[in-house]
């Protein structure tokens, strides 16, 4: 520990922090536009400057680290005025769109221009003639309003392994583009959105499917049924759009909300993520029992199956052919729920709530019809959903606690977990042992596969068959374990892999934070829905087994094929590139 001074106060403070960071621990708020917790620093705004005692020129704080004795200044008028000069030069390479900007008040760039009273000085000199790429059904990039702060670039690279996007061109006419920009979507982009979820402004944006479904709810048609749905991960955060404390739980508010927005029904996607450990839990047994492909991968994120089918398409047998419990849940309740209330299937409007900007591109999948139907119509993120409450005046955090609609409301504490890295192999597990066994489990809880380490692995032993397991996270990771699996450098039975950082709980469509613990917040609240569950196992949720009597027979019956599977195709440059010059020659 060392002890610096911060306005004339002393502070004990680990070594080797940065001075944005040891001021941030101690509630001093150094305002920053391209720093991000999650993100190396690189100073690039000059934003977060301060002045520390021996230095001639003020320092960027997110790059400087604090030495013993150290003594900073953050709130002197020589601070204030770089920063107020900083800003306004922001200011006049940003275009004053705010009134219909989707940013809608959740603009970094917004706050700080009000809290230092900044005014327009150099006149606002930005190109509006840039085409916004709309090419993607997960994610929209206006960069006419890019502030250069690069985070896209560096979430991007670092954390997610992709390098879609690199600066080009020099000073302020540089911006983060694709390669020959190109449309992100003919990229290998696999839509996570985490771009537009480290975004400070409004130049990258999750596709704004929130109006479309808003002005649906004002027109209703007649005889049409609209329903929700709602991922596990949801509910651990909507609660933030509204000032909450983050790791609230908001299950019965967000239930409320959606019925006040117009819903006729509101499912849990939890539901169906009991009735996916069912599938994928079987046709791992299976696969173990009767040989198949190893390892075995989990198939509930679609970033990863992007990346699948457009890097590692040899890998594409090792998937399980589980779809996701969003498309299961949609499908289930446009067949066996439209049965039960007798309505045609095309008469159901299928809404999902998401933490995924990726949810949006799975749904355009024709892989993802049944019968010829598109079985999720829109879907929303959860900051799409907050937005949506707040359009229609609607007070979250005062409405009561109600409960989801059945008979696809009951879920087990196994589902819940699915919102964490770990939590699908977890929730696996627990009903592979004890279908496999025979034998309940000693402790439901599994400590190997929690954390949030980019690669985990352990061995499970089903009562004499040893199972070597991994859970990998974060593009980037995934991709390093992946090489070494290609490469004969390790071997597993079973790999559950998560795009995002966190797994859904940091997906690229959750509420926009910069507290560096937000993502250990989010999964405490995940694992203590878990530890409240009267029901912890997939296999003992009454509806699922309900569901499977009265519909789809058995676990991979024919039945749970057809509505509950899917395929894959390969998508690498070389498949797209001779498929574009096909059309081409058409």
């Amino acid at each position: 520990m060392v002890t610096i001074y911060i306005n004339d106060k002393p502070y004990e403070v680990a070594e080797g922090k940065t001075v944005l960071e040891a001021a941030w621990e101690n509630g001093i708020k150094i305002p920053t536009l391209c720093h991000h917790p999650e993100l190396q620093p690189i100073g690039a705004c000059r934003i977060c400057v301060i002045e520390i005692e021996g230095m001639r020129t003020l320092q960027p704080a997110c790059t400087s680290k604090v030495t013993d004795g150290m003594k900073i200044r953050t709130n002197t008028e020589r601070v204030e005025s770089a920063v107020k000069f900083n800003l306004s030069l922001i200011m006049a390479n940003h275009p004053h769109e705010c009134m219909y900007c989707e940013a809608d008040g959740r603009c970094e760039l917004q706050k700080l221009i009000h809290i230092y009273d900044v005014k327009p000085i150099f006149g606002v000199n930005v190109d509006l003639d840039k085409e916004i790429d709309t090419s993607s059904p997960s994610i929209n990039r206006e960069l006419d309003k890019c502030i250069k702060c690069q985070r896209c670039v560096r979430v991007c690279s670092e954390i997610q392994g992709m390098n879609i996007y690199s600066m080009v061109d020099r000073g302020y006419e540089s911006l983060p583009e694709t390669e020959f920009g190109i449309p992100v979507y003919e990229t290998n982009c696999i839509s996570c959105g985490q771009c537009s979820y480290l975004c400070p402004v409004g130049a990258i944006y999750e596709a704004p499917d929130w109006k479309k479904v808003l002005k649906m709810l004002d027109r209703k048609e007649p005889g049409k049924v609209y329903v929700a749905q709602t991922a596990p991960s949801v509910r651990v955060a909507i609660g933030e759009e509204f000032g909450m404390e983050p790791g609230s739980v908001s299950t019965g508010k967000m239930v409320a909300a959606l019925r006040r927005l117009g819903f006729d029904y509101v499912f849990d996607t939890n539901f169906a993520a009991d009735l996916t450990i069912m599938e994928e839990g079987y046709e791992l047994i299976d696969r173990l029992q009767n040989g198949g492909k190893f390892p075995m991968f989990t198939s509930c994120c679609p970033g990863w199956v992007n990346e699948m089918e457009k890097e590692w398409p040899e890998f594409s047998d090792n998937l399980s052919t589980a779809k996701s419990p969003q498309q299961m849940m949609s499908s289930v309740v446009k067949t066996y729920f439209a049965e039960k209330i007798g309505v045609k299937p095309e008469d159901i409007v299928m809404v999902s709530v998401m933490p995924c900007t990726a949810k949006k591109d799975e749904i355009t999948r024709p892989q993802q019809l049944v019968d010829g139907i598109k079985v999720t119509d829109y879907v929303v993120t959860t900051r799409e959903l907050g937005k949506m409450a707040r359009f229609k005046n609607i007070p979250f955090v005062n409405l009561p606690e109600e409960e989801y609609d059945n008979p696809l409301g009951i879920s087990t504490g196994a589902a819940a977990i699915f919102g964490v890295t770990g939590g699908v192999m977890e929730a696996a597990l627990r009903t592979a042992y004890e279908v496999v066994t025979g034998e309940k489990l000693p402790k439901l809880e599994f400590d190997q596969v929690r954390g949030l380490e980019g690669v985990r692995e352990a061995e499970i032993d089903l009562k004499g068959k040893k199972i070597k397991i991994a859970i990998a996270h974060g593009m980037a990771n995934v991709k390093k374990l992946l090489s070494d699996i290609k490469e004969g450098k390790r071997y597993y039975d079973f790999i559950e892999i998560m795009a995002c950082y966190g797994g859904c709980i940091g997906g690229g469509g959750q509420p926009k934070n910069l507290d560096a613990d937000i993502l250990k917040k989010r999964s405490a609240a995940i694992y203590s829905i878990d530890e409240m569950s009267v029901l912890r196992r997939s296999h003992e949720n009454p509806d699922i087994l309900k569901l499977y009597n009265e519909f789809l027979e058995k676990p991979n019956s024919h039945k749970a094929h057809h509505l509950l599977h899917t395929h894959y195709t390969d998508r690498s440059k070389a498949v797209r590139k001779a498929k574009k010059a096909e059309e081409s020659v058409k």
